[in-house]
């Protein structure tokens, strides 16, 4: 289980994303964000199982 605050990627993705929250009656229920190379601020949804702890 993620923590709102830490920093996840995807398996095979370089963008590291901050968890902002959950929605536990969903599949895809960890909320992140992120920002852009044009320096958008971006919100996904994922599943637990697509993230891991980013590398620091």
């Amino acid at each position: 289980m993620f923590k709102k605050g830490q920093n996840v990627q995807q398996e095979f993705g370089a963008q590291v994303m901050k968890v902002i929250g959950f929605e536990p009656e969903l599949i895809e229920n960890v909320i992140t964000q992120w920002e852009d190379e044009q320096g958008t601020i971006v919100t996904g949804k994922f599943m637990e199982s697509q993230l891991f702890p980013a590398e620091e």
